[in-house]
């Protein structure tokens, strides 16, 4: 089980940022306190957001770090935090923040999956109605498959 990228601990439903930057370092702490980076990776995901918007469409965020700050990685692992309401994201609503952190090209892969789950409207409206985060998880669980 401790091989999931993504852990239930990891899922927060009801998140308490209101601007992109306080987004950005809840989805980076959640990944820090599960051990899977040290807390300079949560500097570099906003250094990246910089340069770069990690905005997807479809309500999606997915904060990551830069290609420098992979020696702050431990574990590949993702992190989800859902917002009641919508954070303004350069201009684009998100209602989810996914941080992603990859060892190696790993984040790759996770990140399709993610894509594919939010490319659904359908899904997203699952989750954007899944009534907690026990709900939010079992919807998201399928990233953890190989």
């Amino acid at each position: 089980m401790s091989d999931d990228i993504l852990s239930r601990a990891n899922v927060v439903a009801e998140g308490s940022a209101t601007t992109k930057d306080e987004a950005i370092r809840e989805a980076g702490a959640l990944l820090v306190s599960s051990g899977a980076v040290d807390g300079s990776y949560v500097d570099a995901m906003l250094e990246r957001e910089t340069s770069v918007s990690t905005y997807m469409g479809n309500l999606l965020a997915i904060p990551h770090g830069t290609n420098e700050s992979k020696d702050a990685i431990k574990t590949s692992a993702l992190s989800l935090v859902r917002y009641d309401h919508s954070i303004d994201w350069d201009g684009e609503e998100v209602r989810f923040a996914v941080g992603i952190a990859g060892v190696g090209d790993e984040h790759l892969g996770i990140l399709s999956k993610i894509a594919v789950v939010f490319s659904d409207e359908d899904e997203v409206a699952k989750l954007v109605n899944a009534k907690d985060a026990d709900e939010l998880y079992a919807l998201l669980e399928e990233v953890n498959a190989e």
